[in-house]
């Protein structure tokens, strides 16, 4: 049976530039759009029964060849000898664990999916809380460690955050319930509050859990001491990103609109700009065109 591909890859075709472009400029500051720009055939991919690839592989073999991909970025070969997909490895002691993993806390959103893919393609060590492990790992297969677990609980907390060296969220509820992020460098959040604290009547109140949520976070990450990146968008819309710029005006998110892809896209190049304590800022799609982002970044906290 046909797998459900993520809302946000699914409706894009993949082509060998995009694979290139994409490895080629996965350090580069200006932006490519994770997903979009593509040409060619569109790809179809099937459930991950014995001897037959998941999404993911699917993706990797038709952009230049899965086996390769996978060699050069270190993930072990998915099917076994005999065509089964091989156990997840244990995990490494707390002792000596290396922090150097990057923690999505919603790999079921397309906002989260996003920003995996864009990890993936950066090599880097992704970990992802799923509600569903089975249809994770037809989707990604071996490059992500999907985790699920009742939030709520501290030993599950715990594991998730074990080898994490910094974490996305892109929508708010995980960190309010974390106790301590110990050892984490860094934390990047994806808010909408301003949207809500503007909202008014029956959309207040729909969004009322929302806000809460957004502002429990906020403040556990204030106080962590943790140095942190807050990117406060407008509304999110499934529009097509990477075309229009930007916009980081005060107040811009009140009536302006973020597309979801930009919205993932900087999350990712927030990742590495490391904040000394923090940063917060709005940010819409509007005329701004930015070329780096690390300047970009860099003339927000001037601006703060």
């Amino acid at each position: 049976m046909a797998a459900v591909l993520p809302s946000s890859i699914s409706s894009y075709k993949f082509s060998h530039s995009l694979h290139d472009n994409l490895l080629s400029n996965s350090t580069s500051s200006t932006y490519r759009s994770p997903v979009g720009n593509a040409r060619k055939r569109s790809v179809l991919c099937f459930s991950s029964k014995k001897g037959k690839p998941g999404f993911f592989d699917v993706i990797l073999d038709y952009i230049e060849g899965g086996p390769k991909l996978r060699k050069w970025y270190g993930a072990p070969d998915p099917y076994a000898e005999d065509g089964s997909i091989l156990e997840e490895a244990d995990k490494s002691s707390e002792e000596d664990e290396v922090r150097d993993a990057v923690l999505v806390t919603d790999g079921d959103n397309e906002i989260g999916q996003t920003i995996i893919l864009s990890l993936i393609i950066k090599r880097i060590r992704v970990k992802a809380l799923v509600k569903d492990k089975r249809a994770a790992m037809e989707s990604f297969g071996t490059y992500v460690e999907s985790i699920t677990g009742d939030p709520k609980d501290s030993s599950f907390l715990k594991k998730s955050l074990r080898g994490v060296r910094a974490i996305i969220c892109p929508n708010e509820g995980f960190l309010s319930k974390v106790e301590s992020l110990k050892g984490v460098q860094h934390v990047v959040i994806l808010s909408q509050l301003s949207v809500y604290r503007a909202s008014s009547g029956v959309q207040a109140i729909m969004s009322s859990n929302a806000r809460n949520l957004a502002e429990q976070d906020e403040s556990m990450v204030v106080a962590s001491g943790i140095p942190y990146t807050i990117v406060r968008t407008g509304v999110l819309t499934n529009d097509r990103g990477g075309k229009p710029g930007f916009s980081f005006g005060k107040g811009c998110t009140t009536n302006g609109s973020l597309s979801k892809e930009d919205a993932a896209f900087i999350c990712i190049e927030a990742l590495d700009v490391v904040p000394e304590k923090e940063l917060i800022f709005e940010v819409v799609n509007g005329e701004e065109n930015i070329s780096n982002w690390k300047d970009q970044f860099k003339k927000l906290m001037e601006q703060a």
